[in-house]
């Protein structure tokens, strides 16, 4: 957790500052495509996609969720980072810029040890959202039995 932020008293309803990402290139998802073993040609061949029946290329979907996933980890650390739930609700295309924000939902205990959930979302520049979701995360290090 940021030396800044006090998870003592922390409440329901904070925002968690935002992570901008993008443009999307076809650069972007061609490296990302190498990195991370995911070459299915949908998102780099753009005569593969269109006989898809889709305009062009789009982005991975792992792509934008690890994105949305710093928000959560920039803020409180991987380490405490209990569990992140998402649904992928659409397609990030080319040229989209992605901004991923998180808010605190509830603050509640597990075993004695505080908790809080985030509700999680990706959107792009139309306020079209791609990813919506939930983590939890550990604010006092304490892990449930």
């Amino acid at each position: 957790m940021s030396e800044d932020r006090s998870t003592d008293q922390l409440i329901a309803g904070p925002l968690l500052p935002e992570i901008r990402f993008g443009p999307i290139t076809r650069s972007m998802l061609a490296l990302y495509a190498g990195v991370s073993g995911d070459h299915d040609p949908v998102h780099i061949d753009i005569d593969f996609a269109q006989a898809a029946g889709h305009e062009d290329v789009f982005a991975h979907g792992m792509l934008t969720f690890g994105v949305l996933a710093r928000v959560v980890s920039e803020w409180c650390g991987v380490e405490r980072l209990i569990s992140f739930e998402a649904r992928f609700v659409s397609i990030t295309h080319l040229h989209d810029l992605i901004t991923c924000s998180a808010a605190v939902i509830e603050c509640f205990e597990v075993n004695g040890g505080r908790r809080a959930r985030l509700r999680v979302t990706a959107l792009v520049q139309n306020n079209r959202t791609t990813i919506t979701g939930e983590a939890v995360v550990a604010l006092d290090g304490r892990w449930p039995s």
